[in-house]
């Protein structure tokens, strides 16, 4: 398969499976000019061996049907292409795909969890594992899916979710990986007439994370809500690259991701894409990103993008902003008998609070809240 005809934005100019349509990448790239290339373990050049094991075990609803396919397998490739030279390494590079499907009018009685767990072994050592995924939810269907990342190695991957008319589909996205993984990874997410979507994105581990979600409608009445929040230590790289690609009349987007840094050379990146097409009449869309810089040394950058090739707008907007921790607040709670250390944890604890209770699952999200409180002890 070539390029596709109509390019996903400006700032996207191509989507191709064809791994040479990409050129190894220099960092002087838009796409790339924040992502520390010598820290890819050569996901980005093709150094990297497909040689490493990232175990993939399911525990699905009993509503969901679960395969596992052969790269020749119709379904694949079928909701997404990409974007960008990592992703398409990896869909050279799989051997198997897991293919999720929620059949037709069913609602899932219980989170479908898919945990993946890098392998020990794989330190980096110019070996990687690449993988596929395919969650197909039919029309009028209802399904909420896990994805839980942890243990070690360089892993890439590609993520497909096609939600069909009338259908629901929640997802949540966990990175806790030891301190040593890297992990690429590029989600996307495409909706049919008046399907839903909610992405929730929670990284807190690994040496360099970068995440690539998006999302695309195919018909009207398309409803996204993409929510994230990260925490950097010292010396990690979390990347979060979106995408909102509204080519369709009366859809919505909702994206509001939240992060948190501390320690020297911590980094975090935000970018959030959104394009409206001349087509996309009645589009309502807001994205916003915030960040709080706990420590000196700590870097974010969020650049938030919104182009709009039509008049006929609901809604657009969007926002950004970094910055510590507001002296106000803390005053407010040490005025009320409240020690420093206490007040901080507590406007920190809000901050990403407000979100991280949007995650449905009761078990993934006191296990978020719990993560926040370790780090803050720091």
């Amino acid at each position: 398969m070539g390029l596709n005809e109509k390019p996903l934005s400006t700032l996207h100019e191509k989507a191709s499976f064809d791994l040479g349509d990409f050129e190894v990448p220099t960092g002087r790239e838009e796409s790339w000019r924040f992502t520390p290339l010598s820290r890819l373990k050569g996901l980005h050049n093709g150094k990297a061996e497909p040689v490493g094991h990232v175990r993939l075990d399911v525990d699905a609803a009993p509503e969901v049907t679960v395969e596992t396919v052969g790269r020749d397998d119709a379904r694949l490739g079928k909701a997404f292409a990409p974007t960008d030279r990592v992703s398409a390494q990896a869909w050279h590079s799989f051997e198997k795909a897991t293919v999720i499907t929620v059949p037709r009018e069913a609602v899932a009685s219980k989170p479908t969890v898919l945990t993946l767990t890098g392998d020990s072994f794989n330190k980096g050592d110019g070996t990687a594992s690449f993988g596929h995924i395919v969650v197909k939810v039919e029309p009028m269907a209802e399904a909420v899916l896990v994805l839980d990342h942890k243990g070690s190695g360089v892993y890439a991957d590609n993520i497909e979710f096609a939600v069909g008319d009338g259908a629901s589909l929640k997802v949540v996205s966990v990175q806790d990986w030891d301190d040593d993984a890297v992990h690429v990874s590029h989600h996307h997410a495409q909706l049919a007439k008046d399907a839903t979507f909610r992405s929730f994105v929670v990284t807190l581990g690994g040496d360099l994370v970068r995440l690539s979600p998006s999302v695309s409608y195919t018909a009207p009445g398309g409803d996204a809500d993409m929510s994230g929040v990260y925490f950097a230590d010292a010396g990690q790289h979390l990347e979060h690259r979106l995408l909102v690609d509204h080519s369709q009349p009366n859809c919505k987007s909702n994206v509001d991701y939240r992060g948190a840094l501390q320690g020297e050379d911590a980094h975090t990146v935000w970018i959030g894409d959104v394009i409206i097409r001349v087509e996309a009449e009645g589009t309502d869309t807001y994205e916003l990103n915030r960040n709080l810089i706990l420590t000196d040394g700590a870097r974010a950058d969020s650049v938030p993008n919104l182009e709009i090739l039509t008049g006929e707008v609901a809604g657009a907007g969007h926002a950004s902003a970094s910055g510590r921790l507001d002296d106000e607040h803390i005053f407010y709670l040490q005025a009320r008998g409240i020690p420093y250390d206490e007040a901080r944890r507590l406007v920190i604890r809000g901050f990403l609070g407000q979100l991280i209770e949007k995650i449905e699952v009761e078990e993934i999200r006191e296990r978020v809240l719990t993560a926040v409180e370790a780090e803050l002890a720091r």
